[in-house]
């Protein structure tokens, strides 16, 4: 029997001779990067396909936020400059403004729209708006928006003028 030898590191010789044996196959090899990538690519070119296939859930989402941005900016304009400030939504045209902002927003025309609100913010049959007074209360209402299989109410309540989206399925 001959005696192990022990090197610096605590191993002996013929234990680190099978170890660099072992160990010289790290790494991965072409084919194996090569299948990576074209699986990576195949993801990159089919992924978004499939997402955007949910019903323009994604429009009707961002058009929920847009409308609930706006009412915000609404109520936050009432109470710094101490004087009522309307949110006006004009249901054909897919557009909203709020008072004092030269802008209006449109939104995607492929969405559906609905306004609830006071019968005295009604200006015309598709037009009418949600008014925000000086200390933060509202006339109250609230806009649906919809698509074919996703729909968002955005509600403001009267008494304190908060606002929240709300999810719901659909009507079909």
């Amino acid at each position: 029997m001959t005696p192990a030898r022990i090197s610096a590191f605590g191993a002996s010789a013929p234990m680190l001779e099978q170890s660099r044996k072992v160990g010289g196959q790290r790494g991965f090899t072409l084919l194996e990067i090569l299948v990576a990538l074209v699986i990576g690519v195949l993801l990159i070119a089919l992924v978004p396909p499939l997402l955007s296939g949910l019903g323009g859930a994604t429009e009707v989402r961002s058009a929920a936020r847009q409308l609930a941005a706006g009412l915000r900016s609404a109520r936050n304009e009432a109470v710094t400059r101490q004087q009522e400030a309307t949110l006006t939504l004009d249901l054909a045209q897919h557009r909203f403004a709020v008072s004092g902002d030269p802008r209006e927003i449109a939104l995607p025309e492929g969405i559906a729209l609905k306004l609830d609100t006071a019968q005295s913010e009604l200006l015309d049959r598709t037009t009418g708006g949600i008014r925000f007074f000086p200390d933060g209360s509202s006339t109250g209402g609230a806009i649906t928006v919809s698509g074919p299989k996703l729909t968002f109410r955005v509600n403001v309540d009267w008494l304190t003028g908060a606002i929240a989206i709300v999810e719901q399925e659909a009507q079909r």
